[in-house]
């Protein structure tokens, strides 16, 4: 559990070789009536090195999202009752409005890209990085590409406010974010040793067979009930649905690119009654088979 007591030694931002700007309000009340830029908008940015007794407390929380990236050392935040640590190649996104504070380790003081952002779409990238609706800390691979584009959004800072310069520093920052927030759908061979991993690619190698969840789970060594709670959380959906949606998207390939016949592509994906086929196809692909090979084929 955590305390947003008055820590015992506590010091203004500045430290050796700190980065800071913050938008004066006028640039903000540009932003957001600048119809590209206004959904999502940097309001500050920083990056501050071997932050030794940096620590900051808002008891009354920020009107902003607070994006923490770690890249050496650690520190910790206060939010809700709850302790989280940040360690090198780490992030949290403090949410707007709630009472918390940071602190870095005063043994090992950390390193930290700092920013904050808002915007009516700043919410929407905040629920993202959020794990069963809960802010967690969230491991992500150092990328230098990653860095370069922080140092691209700071060094355009520092050089103009002007409407072009906002407009790529926004835009990058959106970039800059989402290449934190979304890591794991960007790079999802980083990710494909789990169960629900191993399960799609067995699927992909036996679309003409038909499948159980009993004999999935069996191949994964783990409980159906486990199984389909692991799948669902992953893909969204049961795994006979996806293993069905595998099916049609492949049939459309065979549609789109031969001339077998609709009895020969349900044979081919493991679908013994081509009127139940032709009743998912329309399902999923929202036109009949006969209708989408006539539509699409070359």
């Amino acid at each position: 559990m955590s305390t947003l007591a008055e820590p015992k030694k506590r010091i203004k931002e500045g430290f050796i070789g700190q980065r800071m700007i913050v938008l004066p309000p006028n640039i903000k009340r540009a932003i957001t009536s600048n119809a590209l830029i206004k959904d999502f908008y940097l309001t500050a940015i920083g990056y501050y090195p071997k932050a030794a007794y940096h620590d900051r407390e808002r008891r009354n929380g920020s009107n902003e999202y607070i994006l923490l990236y770690c890249i050496d050392g650690e520190g910790h935040v206060y939010l809700n009752g709850y302790e989280h640590n940040l360690k090198p190649n780490t992030f949290f996104i403090i949410p707007r409005n709630v009472a918390h504070r940071y602190k870095s380790s005063e043994t090992n003081p950390w390193s930290i890209y700092w920013v904050h952002f808002s915007g009516p779409n700043a919410g929407l990238i905040y629920n993202r990085s959020l794990e069963n609706n809960l802010p967690v800390v969230q491991p992500v691979p150092y990328d230098a590409s990653r860095i370069k584009l922080y140092e691209q959004i700071y060094t355009v800072l520092e050089h103009s406010y002007h409407e072009k310069e906002m407009e790529i520093v926004n835009i990058n920052l959106l970039h800059f974010i989402s290449s934190l927030v979304y890591y794991k759908q960007t790079n999802p061979v980083d990710y494909d040793n789990d169960f629900v991993s191993n399960s799609i690619a067995y699927m992909k190698k036996h679309l003409s067979t038909k499948v159980e969840v009993e004999q999935l789970a069996r191949q994964q060594g783990i409980s159906a009930s486990h199984y389909l709670r692991l799948f669902k959380q992953k893909t969204g959906t049961s795994p006979i649905n996806y293993f069905n949606l595998l099916k049609i998207q492949t049939s459309c390939q065979y549609l789109y690119f031969t001339d077998r016949s609709i009895k020969e592509i349900c044979a081919d994906i493991g679908f013994d009654d081509p009127y139940y086929f032709s009743r998912l196809f329309s399902k999923l692909i929202g036109i009949s088979p006969s209708k989408y090979r006539k539509t699409h084929k070359r």
